[in-house]
């Protein structure tokens, strides 16, 4: 068998019954935190626009537009919760993969499996099977430096969960995996910096494109015999190792663990290449009670990319969460770079401002993203009566080597969902969740992720 087929057979075989207690404990973590993404960002004007669109254009749907009282059909749905997923940039991700896996395969996996009428141990299948293959062939790939990991190898993990959920044989399995590969949306990150929203479409395409595979493979279309290759290795990477993507396969639930085991999850509510810094100004910030006054100027060194980071007067949300300088004064002077430090009132505040304009980005060419064995960010702060201190970050709290209680990330679910759902079922889709495995019909959690006038 040759790695794709391998990659096929493994998603093939997830069975609910045979994952590993850690396995359905994380899977279970990244599916009510990417509800949480998906539920906040929902909120906002453009995508509460694209519900409406969303509803109009398939009007007699099944599956739930999270956040919103309406509904859609699986394209529509997925397309629409994936987007909105993005659009606050607390969705959960992969190190190893180089990207956000569950936020392309979720929308997909839910609204194929609303439209089956499926389980929720089937969802819970789809979503594994999706995120270890998504993350696989992610972390095989190293992408040219102003592609995007949104929507690029998504398409696959959207088509594997979709798939799963048919019980496609690995023959079909690898049939679809290679027709997903040849529909990849081709994506920059220059409208993330610059704050063009049609960047959160990413994931919304690659979620509408995976679930098209999967009928396309039904219409008897073909696709290339190894199409992952074709298009990563010559179009979108520097490089392509399918060697990578199969690296402990065969001990997957015996002694490897799942991909969905090793994610990080955002405590930050910014582009992940911000955290490194922010995480070790936090540790500055308790050991030495930094407060934004006191500060004369901040020196940033983390990775090469931070380099296109480095605006300090971003001029939207969106922007300002990929903008280094903005992340560290809003967190001196604000005290949290939770949601509400990059709302669009907070970006003419002038403290924020000001001290922006003193964080100084440089790079390091030796820190890389995906490592856990070397710094990732150096932070060194100049104190207005000449004192300096300085903190270094390897791996970011959240990642799964330095994890967080699971209480945790409740929290945050419970922070971002109880705007749009009110507390009470805010609790509810906790409960829901935590008994996943045991629901019979996915349908029934459309009413509690609605949207409603009534947040009792």
């Amino acid at each position: 068998m040759d790695y794709l087929d391998r990659l096929a057979r493994a998603a093939a075989d997830v069975r609910l019954d045979a994952l590993p207690p850690s396995t359905v404990a994380a899977a279970k973590l990244v599916l009510l935190d990417t509800l949480g993404a998906i539920v906040a960002g929902s909120r906002e004007p453009e995508n509460t626009q694209l519900a409406k669109l969303a509803a109009t254009r398939s009007p007699h749907g099944a599956c739930a537009l999270v956040g919103h009282p309406t509904r859609a059909d699986a394209y529509w749905a997925a397309l629409t919760n994936a987007t909105a997923g993005v659009a606050l940039e607390v969705d959960e991700g992969n190190r190893l993969g180089g990207g956000h896996p569950a936020i392309h395969v979720l929308p997909a996996a839910l609204a194929a499996a609303q439209e089956r009428s499926a389980d929720g141990g089937r969802l819970l299948e789809a979503l594994v099977a999706g995120y270890e293959i998504c993350s696989r062939i992610g972390g095989a790939t190293t992408v040219r430096p102003n592609v995007h990991s949104h929507g690029t190898w998504g398409t696959l993990g959207s088509a594997v969960a979709a798939a799963r959920l048919d019980h496609a044989s690995a023959a079909t399995m690898r049939a679809i995996l290679n027709l997903a590969a040849s529909m990849t949306p081709a994506n920059t990150w220059t409208p993330a910096l610059e704050g063009a929203t049609i960047r959160n479409l990413y994931p919304g395409r690659s979620s509408w494109q995976g679930l098209l595979a999967v009928e396309l493979q039904r219409c008897g279309f073909t696709g290339l015999d190894d199409a992952p290759s074709d298009v990563y290795r010559t179009l979108l990477a520097e490089a392509y190792e399918p060697s990578d993507a199969i690296a402990g396969l065969e001990r997957l639930g015996r002694g490897e663990p799942f991909r969905i085991e090793q994610n990080y999850f955002k405590l930050y509510a910014c582009c992940r290449y911000n955290h490194f810094a922010l995480d070790a100004l936090a540790t500055l910030r308790r050991q030495h009670r930094l407060a934004a006054n006191d500060v004369a100027g901040v020196e940033v060194t983390t990775i090469p990319f931070g380099a296109r980071m480095a605006d300090p007067a971003p001029a939207t949300m969106l922007a300002a969460k990929f903008s280094i300088p903005y992340a560290v004064a809003a967190s001196l002077v604000l005290g949290t770079a939770d949601v509400s430090a990059f709302e669009a009132a907070k970006l003419g505040d002038e403290r924020i401002r000001d001290l922006a304009k003193r964080v100084t980005v440089l790079t390091d060419a030796a820190m890389s993203p995906r490592r856990a064995d070397q710094p990732t960010a150096r932070v060194r702060v100049t104190l207005r009566d000449g004192r300096t201190v300085d903190a270094t970050t390897t791996v970011v709290r959240g990642d799964a080597v330095a994890p967080v209680g699971a209480d945790e990330i409740v929290d945050k679910f419970m922070l971002l969902a109880t705007p749009t759902l009110g507390e009470r079922r805010a609790r509810d889709v906790v409960a829901a969740i935590d008994a996943i495995d045991t629901l019979k019909d996915v349908r029934d959690l459309t009413p509690l992720l609605s949207g409603s006038t009534d947040l009792g």
